[in-house]
C-alpha cells in the first residue's frame, strides 16, 4: 500500500554529504516528536472546525463519498477511507515493528520481554474491568460493547511525549514503553479481529489471505519491486475489507510477511528498510488525516446537548479506564511480577520509572478512536466516547510529562532494578548533557 519509495534492489543509494530536501523532510516527519505534534494539530483543527459556525462544511466533507461502486463496495465516505484505508498504513508499520521485535528485537528473549509483556496485559485488563464496572454501576449496560476502548495505547503519541519530556532518563525506559505498546497493539489487533467483526465472508477472507501469501513471496525475492508489491497489497486490503474483518488487519498481516533478518546479502533487514520508508507516510499523512476525521466531535449544535453527552456513563468509564486503569494495571502487574517471580526489569529501570510509563500508556488516541467508531452505531455514544478519549489522552499526556520531569530530577542508584547487579547505564534519552546529576 505504501511502498512506492522502496529501493528496487539490495543495494541502497550511496549516501551524500548533503541530504536532499525530500530526505530531510522524510527524516523530520519520521521523528516521534513530529508525529505526536501532527496528531495533536490535526485533532485540534477538527475540533475547532466541527464546533465553529462552519461545522456543516466539516460534516459535509466527512460524509463525501469517493470511490467506485463495485462488487467490493469501495464507494466509501472520506472518514471511512481514513479509518479503513489510511489507517491500514499505520497498522502496516505496526506489523513491521512487531515482526522486527519478535525476530530480532526485545520480544525474542522471553525472559527480557516478560515484564513489559505482562505489564501490557495488565494495562489492558484493568481498564476493561473499570469500564465494565462503571457502566454496570451507573446502569448503562447498552454501552458495554465498547469495553475495549480504554485498553489501547497510541505508540506514536506516547513515544513523542517521552522524547520531549523524558530527556536524561535511561533509554531502557523507552524500550520498556515500546515493548509494552507493541504488545498492546498486537492484543488490540486481536480484539478488533475477534470482537469487532460484524459478518465474516469466508470466500473474500480466503482471497485476502492468498493475496497476503503472494505478497510474502514477492517481498522475499532478491529484488523488491514496488510496482508488484503495491497492487498486491491493495488487492489484499480490498478483499479483507469486503470479508467483514476490519481492513486494517490486512496492513498488519502484510507487515508480518516482511523479512526481519538480512537476506540476499543486504546490509540491513527489510523490516528496518520498509519501516524507515513507510513511517513518514504513516506519521505525516495517515495518522493526522485519520485523527482529523475521527476527532471532529461537534459539541455545540449537536442533536444531543453537550451537558447530556458529558454526563454519559461511558465518558466516565473511558476516562477512568485510560487515566487510572492503565496506571494501576501497568504498575500493579510489574510490582507483583518483580516481587514474586524471577523476572526483573531491564538494567537502569526502577519501579518508580513506571509511574510516567503508566500515564503514557493511558494515551489511547488512535486505536481507541478506531474502536469507538466500531463499538457504537449511534452518534450519541460515539460522540461521548470520542470526547472522553480526547480528554483522557490529554490528561494522561500532561500527567506523564510532569512525572517524567520529576523522575529525571531524582537521584538514581546503580541498581535501579534491584537484581543485585550494577546497571552501568550509558545510554540516555536525548542529548547526554540533558541528564540531571545529583
Amino acid at each position: 500500500m505504501t511502498h512506492a519509495a522502496l529501493p528496487s534492489g539490495p543495494s541502497a543509494t550511496p549516501p551524500t554529504d548533503r541530504p536532499s530536501p525530500g530526505a530531510r523532510l522524510r527524516r523530520w516527519v519520521g521523528r516521534e516528536t513530529t508525529g505526536g505534534a501532527l496528531l495533536i494539530g490535526a485533532a485540534l483543527l477538527a475540533l475547532v472546525w466541527a464546533n465553529s459556525p462552519w461545522r456543516e462544511s466539516y460534516l459535509t466533507l466527512s460524509s463525501t463519498v469517493v470511490g467506485p461502486s463495485s462488487p467490493l463496495h469501495l464507494d466509501l465516505t472520506l472518514s471511512t477511507w481514513a479509518a479503513d484505508g489510511l489507517l491500514a498504513i499505520f497498522f502496516f508499520v505496526v506489523g513491521v515493528e512487531l515482526k522486527q521485535e519478535f525476530v530480532a528485537g526485545s520480544l525474542r528473549n522471553p525472559r527480557q520481554a516478560g515484564v513489559p509483556v505482562l505489564a501490557a496485559m495488565g494495562g489492558m485488563a484493568v481498564p476493561a474491568l473499570i469500564f465494565v464496572a462503571v457502566l454496570l454501576t451507573t446502569g448503562d449496560p447498552g454501552a458495554l460493547h465498547g469495553w475495549a476502548i480504554p485498553t489501547a495505547t497510541d505508540i506514536a503519541f506516547a513515544l513523542g511525549v517521552l522524547a520531549v519530556f523524558g530527556r536524561g532518563l535511561p533509554v531502557a525506559i523507552r524500550t520498556f514503553l515500546l515493548t509494552l505498546a507493541v504488545v498492546d497493539d498486537l492484543l488490540a489487533i486481536v480484539v478488533i479481529a475477534i470482537f469487532y467483526t460484524a459478518e465474516l465472508r469466508w470466500g473474500y477472507l480466503g482471497l485476502a489471505l492468498l493475496a497476503v501469501a503472494l505478497y510474502a513471496v514477492l517481498v522475499r525475492a532478491r529484488r523488491t519491486r514496488w510496482w508488484l508489491l503495491l497492487p498486491v497489497a491493495v488487492v489484499a486490503w480490498a478483499f479483507m475489507h469486503e470479508s467483514g474483518v476490519h481492513a486494517t488487519i490486512a496492513g498488519v498481516l502484510l507487515g508480518f510477511t516482511v523479512p526481519a533478518l538480512a537476506v540476499h546479502g543486504e546490509r540491513e533487514s527489510r523490516t528496518q528498510r520498509f519501516e524507515h520508508t513507510v513511517r513518514p507516510l504513516s506519521q505525516g499523512v495517515a495518522l493526522p488525516v485519520f485523527a482529523f476525521f475521527a476527532a471532529g466531535v461537534s459539541i455545540v449544535g449537536g442533536e444531543t446537548p453537550v451537558g447530556e453527552v458529558l454526563t454519559q456513563p461511558v465518558v466516565l468509564a473511558i476516562v477512568l479506564g485510560l487515566v487510572v486503569g492503565k496506571l494501576v494495571g501497568v504498575l500493579g502487574v510489574t510490582a507483583l511480577v518483580t516481587r514474586f517471580t524471577p523476572l526483573r526489569l531491564a538494567a537502569g529501570i526502577g519501579v518508580r520509572d513506571l509511574l510516567p510509563v503508566g500515564f503514557l500508556a493511558g494515551i489511547g488516541f488512535t486505536v481507541s478512536l478506531l474502536i469507538a467508531e466500531l463499538s457504537f452505531p449511534d452518534a450519541e455514544h460515539t460522540d461521548g466516547a470520542k470526547i472522553a478519549i480526547l480528554a483522557a489522552s490529554t490528561i494522561a499526556a500532561v500527567l506523564a510529562a510532569l512525572a517524567l520531569r520529576w523522575d529525571a530530577r531524582r537521584a538514581r542508584s546503580n541498581d535501579m532494578n534491584r537484581d543485585d547487579l550494577p546497571d552501568d547505564v550509558t545510554d540516555f534519552i536525548g542529548d547526554p548533557k540533558d541528564r540531571l546529576e545529583h
